[in-house]
């Protein structure tokens, strides 16, 4: 999610907006990485997970000691403890949650949700559970034009199909069952694939090693660099009630804004804004189209450009425009 942390800085930003940024994620790093030694030559952890937790969180209370801001906005707030929302909001400031795991997470985010003034969800399906304790709003997810655009391929991510993310079960056996219908289709799989066991045929595919972290800036280079975008929404969530959403993902939005031809796994939300862009019902499908869109470059990228267009408007400076309307028509609490 630091691509949505940077969009809506830059997008506050752009709208003449004082930010102050709190590096949460570097802090919680650097905590869990904090050894001490345990003999000669030897070293152990120096904290426990939830001691690493509560010293990278301590310092946002000093910065909001410092600051007195207006407006605390956290991203994914899974490490943020309820009281310190709470003694943010009784002293006027302002707390504004974006919820970037809806559906899947919703249960873990609606425990906070009474914490804060304003729920923004990626995602409305259980909305009016989070609009009973507090304002809640659908917020899609949005690109970063200065990122997210059209652009040269790389040289060593060209390919004929490419898919980026994490790879979670179900999407390692997808993909398992797609690629052995693949003879001759150059597949990249990049993102975190440190679930595939060491003999997987999708090994092949990933062209880093499994443990190192992909850049956000590699995966643009990716979507500009391959012939045919695959979206799969993972299934893995809280429990299976909350495994299907209804919107589009982050990740179709981008590889629209980068203008990349891609196939969709069907969602409502995706149905009505992407509607020109294919869908797929099994693996086998999935990797007949592709074959079929391989041999068909003007028609797939006459799609790819009506895609870029139906998600034009989606930027995090319109969404900050939007927080910033609603947030002049909502009195502070105290």
């Amino acid at each position: 999610m630091h691509d949505v942390y940077v969009g809506w800085c830059e997008g506050l930003r752009d709208l003449g907006q004082q930010v102050a940024r709190f590096n949460l994620s570097e802090r919680l790093t650097f905590y869990g990485s904090a050894l001490q030694e345990a003999g000669e030559g030897v070293f152990r952890k120096a904290l426990t997970g939830e001691q690493a937790t509560e010293l990278a969180v301590n310092g946002l209370y000093a910065q909001l000691y410092k600051f007195r801001p207006d407006v605390l906005l956290s991203v994914s707030s899974f490490f943020m403890p309820p009281e310190l929302l709470d003694l943010a909001r009784s002293y006027g400031t302002r707390v504004v949650l974006l919820h970037t795991e809806s559906p899947y997470e919703d249960e873990r985010q609606l425990a906070l949700a009474p914490h804060a003034d304003v729920n923004l969800l990626n995602d409305p399906t259980n909305i009016e559970r989070f609009a009973e304790v507090s304002i809640a709003r659908y917020v899609p997810h949005a690109y970063r034009p200065d990122v997210h655009r059209p652009g040269p391929a790389v040289e060593k991510w060209r390919s004929d199909f490419a898919f980026v993310g994490t790879g979670y079960p179900t999407r390692i056996r997808f993909f398992e069952r797609m690629t052995r219908h693949f003879d001759g289709v150059d597949v990249l799989l990049a993102g975190n694939w440190q679930a595939i066991e060491p003999d997987s045929p999708l090994r092949k595919y990933v062209p880093h090693e499994l443990d190192d972290c992909f850049d956000n800036a590699d995966g643009v280079d990716v979507y500009r660099s391959t012939r045919i975008g695959i979206n799969l929404y993972r299934r893995e969530a809280e429990n299976p009630a909350l495994s299907e959403g209804l919107t589009m993902g982050p990740r179709e939005v981008e590889m629209a804004a980068t203008g990349l031809f891609f196939m969709r796994d069907p969602r409502p939300e995706g149905d009505d804004v992407l509607h020109m862009l294919p869908t797929f019902a099994s693996p086998e499908d999935a990797a007949e189209q592709v074959r079929y869109w391989l041999a068909h470059e003007d028609e797939r990228n006459e799609l790819a450009a009506k895609a870029r267009d139906a998600v034009a408007d989606r930027t995090f400076v319109n969404h900050a425009a939007a927080l910033l309307r609603l947030l002049d028509r909502q009195p502070a609490v105290t």
